[in-house]
C-alpha cells in the first residue's frame, strides 16, 4: 500500500550546484531529492533529514519537522535556500529555560 504524500504550508526554494533553483513542495519530493540527487552523502543532517521525512510519510511527525530537517540538511551540502524563516504564528512548541520564567 503506497504511503500518501503530503505537502508542506511552505514550500522550500533551493538554489542548486547547477545554478537552478528548484521549489519543493511536499516529502515526497525533497525525499526523492534527498536519496537520489544530493550532492554529498553522508553528513550528519543529510541523515536526519530522510529519517524525519520517511517519519512524517508513516504518520509519526508533523511535515514542518521534517521541512525544517530538510533546509538544514541543504544549508550543510552547500545548497542556497530562499525561504523565508518561520514566522511566530507558525512555532508550535517553545520551551522557556526554568531560569527565565523565574527570573526576578
Amino acid at each position: 500500500m503506497p504511503l500518501t504524500d503530503v505537502r508542506w504550508t511552505r514550500p522550500v526554494k533551493v538554489r542548486l550546484q547547477c545554478g537552478l533553483e528548484h521549489t519543493f513542495t511536499s516529502i515526497y519530493d525533497a525525499l526523492d531529492f534527498l536519496e537520489n540527487e544530493w550532492p554529498i552523502r553522508h553528513g550528519q543532517h543529510h541523515e536526519q533529514a530522510v529519517k524525519r521525512c520517511r517519519r512524517v510519510l508513516s504518520g509519526i511527525i508533523p511535515a514542518e519537522i521534517a521541512r525544517e530537517a530538510f533546509v538544514v540538511a541543504c544549508l550543510e551540502a552547500g545548497l542556497s535556500t530562499l525561504t523565508s524563516p518561520l514566522k511566530p504564528r507558525d512555532v508550535v512548541d517553545v520551551q522557556i529555560p526554568w531560569e527565565v520564567l523565574h527570573h526576578r
